[in-house]
């Protein structure tokens, strides 16, 4: 019986030389191994799962790949039934593969889920070609799967920064157009007004520099340790002579983890608040206090003054935001919609902060 692994050869070259040289059924003499053992060994030892299946769906070959992949051992998983592996939602698919197999066209490569000995599922690169025998006729296939859930996490989290920055840059003529009416208003002369509009679009390309540093590469900024040095940063483009942005109360510690979920979380508040709250009015204010106390830490972001609040309106990018927020911290974050203005509350317990 030979096997054909065309499908394999760009990421498993060597599974087929192997498989080529199993297909001249023999040895090359002088003591050099059968090549059918240099394939054995090669299947057993790979980090992938490698399994072989007949057309009836049962289960012939399991290498040590699949073991640590599923969960079952050879023992448990040969004879049995393919469909162990596969989750109820995908048996139809199951059945498109075989219905290739069975004409001997390649399944090829797709990116599907299958389900562990545990129950749970994994998110795997499914690789198939066909099993021939030596009449040329199709009696099964081979499959090689890759645990695909890292790249998977890293592609989304990927997808959130590039929703972030995209929010960010449609945001930034808003909030250009919000740091002159915050200027015009509390500056005197013309270059005044013109010194203080340069002064707080430097800080807000600070801010922003900060919100999407690449944590990968550079990591966040560390400089900033403590929970009101934060709070400052994030809303110095929008702190005028006035006082009309008061930041008080206890400070803490704030670990590298928090720093970048924070920091996204109070630009959009101050960016709402800019555009839509209490800094969009001529008499507006803000006052954003942290307490801390017991096991928590509460931030408390108080808007007065400003345009009557609404709670209409669709799901933005915020409110995923948020959810994300919560997740990541285990954080409550509580909205009243008063009559004065929006009051936020922010609770993080403060082990999760520090950390």
């Amino acid at each position: 019986m030979s096997s054909e692994h065309e499908v394999a050869q760009k990421d498993h070259p060597s599974v087929e030389v192997a498989a080529r040289d199993l297909r001249r059924n023999g040895s090359n003499g002088g003591g050099t191994p059968d090549p059918r053992d240099w394939l054995a060994a090669l299947i057993k030892g790979s980090d992938d799962a490698i399994v072989s299946r007949n057309l009836d769906g049962i289960i012939q070959s399991w290498n040590g790949g699949a073991t640590r992949l599923f969960g079952y051992s050879a023992d448990e998983a040969i004879g049995k039934s393919i469909a162990i592996l596969i989750p109820n939602d995908r048996l139809k698919e199951e059945s498109m593969i075989l219905a290739r197999i069975e004409c001997g066209t390649y399944a090829g490569r797709l990116e599907t889920k299958r389900r562990r000995k545990d129950g749970s599922l994994v998110d795997i690169s499914l690789t198939i070609s066909v099993i021939r025998n030596d009449d040329g006729d199709v009696v099964g296939a081979s499959m090689i799967a890759r645990d695909i859930t890292e790249r998977l996490m890293a592609l989304a989290q990927q997808r959130l920064f590039m929703g972030e920055m995209h929010h960010r840059v449609k945001n930034l003529f808003a909030l250009a157009t919000a740091i002159v009416s915050i200027s015009a208003r509390s500056s005197g002369s013309g270059t005044d007004v013109i010194d203080d509009i340069r002064a707080r679009l430097s800080s807000l390309a600070r801010a922003h520099d900060m919100t999407m540093a690449d944590q990968s590469h550079h990591g966040w900024n560390r400089q900033i340790s403590s929970l009101l040095t934060l709070i400052g940063r994030i809303l110095d483009p929008y702190i005028a002579a006035d006082g009309r942005v008061a930041i008080g109360g206890d400070d803490c510690d704030v670990g590298a983890k928090a720093i970048p979920y924070l920091s996204l979380l109070l630009h959009e508040l101050a960016t709402n608040a800019a555009k839509f709250g209490s800094l969009s009015a001529g008499s507006g204010r803000l006052d954003v206090s942290v307490a801390t106390g017991g096991s928590l830490v509460r931030l408390t972001w108080r808007e007065t003054g400003g345009p009557a609040p609404s709670t209409a309106g669709p799901e933005g990018f915020g409110s995923r935001l948020e959810r994300s927020v919560t997740r990541a911290l285990n954080t409550t974050i509580e909205r009243d919609w008063r009559p004065t203005g929006l009051v936020a509350t922010i609770a993080i317990p403060q082990a999760v902060l520090t950390a």
